[in-house]
């Protein structure tokens, strides 16, 4: 990945202005069968839903022994791998390093992209 760290890798300002996670849970359940075609509707999915997976982890991992959160963490990270191979095909990411990119990167990801989207939508 060709990105560095920044302050918006931090959960907290990530999705500071966020809509709360049982708003955005039912964005993606209700997007989850596209109504609409092209790249922008569907990154916006795979981005949602991402950041979704990536918040629930967030807080199982907060709550719980790490084993019992690893389910979540682990579909939070694959959740995130999605976005980036979308990216990868259709926005002109580039995953140079891929090979020593972590889930932690692949989450990161995802929280900076989220941050910069939601920066853009109406308030």
């Amino acid at each position: 990945m060709t990105n560095g760290s920044d302050a918006t890798d931090n959960p907290t300002v990530a999705y500071a202005a966020a809509p709360g996670i049982t708003s955005e849970i039912g964005w993606v359940i209700r997007h989850s069968i596209p109504r609409s075609s092209g790249t922008e509707y569907e990154r916006e999915f795979l981005l949602r839903k991402a950041a979704a997976f990536d918040r629930m982890a967030l807080a199982e991992a907060a709550r719980c022994a790490p084993q019992a959160a690893a389910p979540t963490i682990e579909s939070a990270v694959e959740a995130a791998r999605q976005l980036m191979d979308h990216d990868v095909a259709h926005c002109g990411l580039s995953l140079r390093g891929a090979e020593i990119a972590t889930a932690d990167d692949c989450r990161a990801y995802v929280r900076r992209e989220y941050h910069a989207w939601n920066r853009t939508q109406p308030l």
